[in-house]
């Protein structure tokens, strides 16, 4: 069973995997160089991570192992509603998918954000993911597309 709590400022060094793990890779595609992560629309979500009033994070825990991740912070990436509303970036290791870890950790968070007052959050994700469903059936709504992502947005006065 895994526990899920806050991550410790020791760990944020962890980050760096879970943005790599979070960059979905569609079926038969090859993933890309892991120092893709070093670009900087994608360094948004980590940079100086702890330093700003809106980083959260939480992980999950198995066996004495960190095997999963949830943050937020309000950034200008590819979710960004506004300057008042958190973004979110999760991800588990591949063996760690599938198994509820990745909705208990939006949960969480989610619980953690309506404690601190914000009245939304965002994410996007591409349209080929798995866990589109996922967001869906805790409570987010897309508002918003292209042609390769969703914009979804959790409203915490319509969730209570």
């Amino acid at each position: 069973m895994e526990k899920i709590r806050y991550i410790k400022e020791n760990e944020y060094y962890l980050l760096e995997d879970f943005l790599y793990e979070a960059i979905f890779i569609p079926e038969g595609i090859e993933p890309p160089p892991r120092d893709i992560i070093q670009k900087e629309e994608l360094q948004v979500y980590i940079r100086d991570f702890g330093k700003l009033p809106d980083d959260i994070c939480l992980v999950a825990e198995t066996d004495g192992k960190v095997v999963g991740a949830v943050w937020t912070r309000i950034m200008h990436d590819y979710g960004n509603i506004d300057d008042k509303t958190p973004s979110f970036a999760i991800s588990l290791y591949k063996e760690y998918r599938g198994k509820g870890i990745g909705t208990r950790l939006m949960l969480e968070m989610i619980g953690k954000l309506r404690e601190r007052g914000y009245e939304q959050a965002s994410l996007a994700v591409q349209k080929a993911n798995y866990a589109v469903r996922m967001y869906l059936k805790t409570g987010f709504e897309i508002i918003d597309e292209n042609d390769e992502e969703y914009i979804m947005l959790y409203r915490f006065k319509e969730n209570q």
